[in-house]
């Protein structure tokens, strides 16, 4: 018997499952930590924003922020003001806004010095921070983990998905070649409920604000 079929309709159960479960709750969880971090009348903006929500949330738990976005994929009706993104070139002037933010953008780009690359447009075009949410993997059971989460909530959309995912060592040698220091890291992410929280949750995502070291 072809036990294929099978695996195929538990994995699509279980991905239904997943989005029912974590998809609003995600979008207010990040929100919240996200604006906690962001100066109170900052101009921010969220580089590969999707449709918004997340961003529209930010400033609805801070009415003085003001939030633009850009991003590579347009959306019909994003709830931002949204500009095309060609995915390496961040279309406004040198420090243009107080915060910089990515909400996991950064291990879709292709590969190490792609990351370093964008961070340098983000360090360009702020003037004081670079707000990053992303992924940790440390292991093989990390990357396997993201890679199911990765494939899950983007391939639905078309979403280019080159599992370019970082560890700590790698994120923090991003930081040193760009530029940029750690002011603050936060490593447990509770968006999910109980029991994905158990295979999703662990230390499988960080949020970090890094500063400009130089003018």
């Amino acid at each position: 018997m072809d036990s294929r079929p099978q695996r195929s309709g538990a994995i699509s159960l279980l991905g239904r499952a997943h989005r029912q479960a974590v998809f609003g709750r995600r979008a207010r969880v990040l929100a919240e930590l996200l604006a906690g971090r962001i100066p109170a009348g900052a101009s921010v903006l969220d580089v590969g924003c999707g449709d918004g929500t997340i961003a529209m949330l930010i400033k609805e738990r801070d009415p003085s922020l003001t939030m633009r976005g850009i991003e590579f994929a347009q959306r019909e009706n994003c709830k931002i003001e949204c500009k095309a993104f060609d995915g390496v070139n961040i279309p406004y002037p040198d420090d243009s806004f107080d915060v910089c933010v990515f909400v996991d953008v950064l291990h879709h780009v292709r590969e190490s010095q792609g990351v370093v690359r964008l961070l340098s447009e983000a360090l360009r075009v702020t003037r004081r921070f670079v707000l990053i949410k992303d992924h940790l993997s440390e292991n093989w059971l990390d990357c396997k983990t993201l890679k199911f989460m990765d494939w899950v909530g983007n391939r639905p959309h078309g979403v280019v998905l080159p599992y370019n995912y970082q560890s700590r060592v790698q994120w923090d040698r991003c930081f040193v070649e760009t530029g940029l220091k750690v002011k603050d890291w936060q490593a447990e992410i509770p968006l999910y409920p109980w029991p994905f929280r158990a295979v999703f949750g662990r230390h499988l995502h960080f949020i970090a604000l890094v500063e400009k070291t130089k003018p």
